[in-house]
């Protein structure tokens, strides 16, 4: 037996644990070792770090074993080197064991002693020397048996060649006349189906006659039948489509007259809302302002009185007609404060129909899907040509697609972290405050750079950006009416436009 030490070991779930037996088996096996078995020895504490290697009983195995032994000595690895040496942490150390670790007090030497025998290259040789001897004397007595049988069988044999040559004879006679009978009766029998064969042939060709003429009908029929249901079909499918086609661009007309209309209204709504907003604005100006010069005038007018005599009735009335007069244009600042008010929250509350207007020309703009100069625009949502072109750099051809799925989708998942912030303010280019920009610097940006190039750096900058503007606090995509020409949000103005030129080409295609 062999002996391995220094095998690694792991502290996990409260005790120690090693690799398993079999896979050392396997590396020695490879090393041309051919053990038969590795056993790892466990102790009250877990794996120990030795495991005893098993070897053919025989004298092969004595030689394995050996050039096993001599190996790890010539890369000091062996007995001696083990226990000579203080630092073999990471090399394994092996021998083959011996008399002193039979008797050692430890793991290996419990296990050596309830698993094998001590003995000297002397002792197993008489034992192999006892063990072949016996075996000759068993095969000799065996052949010698053998004999005794073979002799036996000889005799039976020449009896039963002198029995087997008379029935032998005896069989060959009545196989011979049995052939005979045999042929009148196969010649007789081949005459009878030869008739028979005949009329069979002849009535299977009427039959044969009389199908094809049946199956060319049914053809006939089947074709006749299957003309007119694909026609029944086909009609009925075409006047579906045709009926549904009706519907849905009634449905779209109504909902394009209904845009329109709701627009227009709200826009003119909006604009007489602005108009009257401005001059209720002017008219609080302008009677703050003179408001200002009432309280102006009383404030000379009361120096003008205290300077003047007590008795000065002149003043005194010019001082109350001032003071009413303030009052009343006080009362009326007020009024027009509160109408100021009222119109603010009317113009919000319009602000918000229009909103709700754009949200819902959105909603319709993405049904009736197409390339046009206004249409919709996912904010930030990620830009996958990037990626496909990153991946044709660093993928096979075969798996371009998926790979570059699957880092978009991970850049896509990375944007909506709400702790990732790579933004820095700078100061604007006109000199007055700052702006916002994405930090080129920023460690998870310049990753991005190195292992994927410029083009997706600008696609996930790009797409940072636009949640940025849109929701900064949400980071999901949010889909935004967009001027595809000029590379700008669009208005509600534009795409009300766009989608009343796409109702009238729908209701001219519909007239042709």
């Amino acid at each position: 037996m062999g002996i391995v030490a220094n095998i690694p070991v792991e502290w996990k779930n409260g005790r120690y644990t090693g690799q398993s037996g079999s896979k050392l088996r396997d590396e020695l096996t490879e090393k041309g070792f051919n053990p038969l078995r590795v056993h790892p020895l466990w102790n009250f504490k877990g794996f120990s770090g030795y495991a005893i290697v098993e070897f053919r009983n025989e004298w092969l195995g004595l030689s394995d074993a050996l050039r096993f032994e001599k190996a790890y000595e010539v890369i000091h690895q062996g007995k001696s080197d083990y226990f000579e040496t203080e630092n073999y942490w990471g090399k394994l150390y092996c021998w083959v064991a011996k008399d002193d670790d039979f008797h050692a007090e430890n793991v290996v030497g419990d296990y050596l002693r309830r698993n094998g025998d001590l003995k000297t290259l002397t002792q197993y040789q008489e034992e192999e020397h006892t063990k072949n001897s016996k075996l000759l004397s068993n095969l000799t007595s065996t052949v010698e048996g053998q004999n005794m049988r073979l002799i036996e069988m000889e005799t039976k044999y020449k009896e039963t060649s002198v029995s087997l040559s008379s029935l032998m004879s005896q069989k060959d006679e009545m196989l011979q006349a049995f052939n005979e009978e045999r042929k009148k009766m196969q010649q007789t029998a081949r005459h009878q189906l030869q008739q028979i064969f005949q009329e069979h042939e002849r009535t299977a060709m009427q039959l044969e006659v009389q199908r094809n003429e049946l199956k060319q009908h049914e053809k006939e029929l089947e074709e006749r039948e299957a003309r007119n249901e694909n026609e029944r079909l086909k009609l009925s499918y075409e006047k579906e489509q045709n009926e549904r086609a009706i519907l849905e661009q009634k449905r779209a007309d109504e909902n394009v007259l209904r845009l329109a209309e709701d627009h227009e209204r709200e826009k003119e709504a909006l604009q007489r809302t602005m108009i009257e907003l401005e001059k209720k604005l002017d008219a609080k100006h302008a009677l703050e302002l003179e408001i200002r010069c009432l309280k102006g005038n009383l404030q000379v007018a009361k120096h003008i009185g205290d300077d003047g005599d007590d008795g000065d009735e002149e003043v005194t009335k010019k001082l109350h007609s001032i003071e009413q007069e303030l009052k009343d244009k006080e009362e009326e600042l007020e009024d027009l404060e509160q109408l100021s008010q009222a119109l603010i929250i009317k113009e919000r509350k319009s602000n918000d129909e229009l909103q709700e207007a754009r949200k819902e020309l959105i909603a319709v703009l993405m049904e009736l899907s197409a390339e046009a100069s206004i249409g919709i625009k996912r904010m930030g949502e990620l830009d996958s040509k990037a990626f496909i072109a990153a991946a044709k750099r660093k993928y096979m051809k075969h798996e371009v697609d998926e790979k570059a799925a699957e880092l978009c989708t991970g850049w896509q998942y990375q944007l909506k972290k709400a702790n990732w912030h790579p933004f820095k303010n700078v100061p604007a280019e006109d000199g007055k405050g700052h702006k916002t920009i994405v930090d080129g610097e920023d460690k998870i940006m310049k990753k991005l750079k190195n292992q994927l190039g410029e083009d997706a750096y600008r696609a996930v900058a790009t797409a940072l950006m636009e949640l940025n503007e849109y929701n900064p606090s949400g980071r999901y995509v949010v889909s935004e009416l967009w001027n595809n020409d000029h590379e700008r949000k669009a208005t509600l103005k534009e795409g009300i436009s766009q989608l009343l030129d796409q109702w009238r080409m729908l209701k001219k295609k519909k007239r042709c």
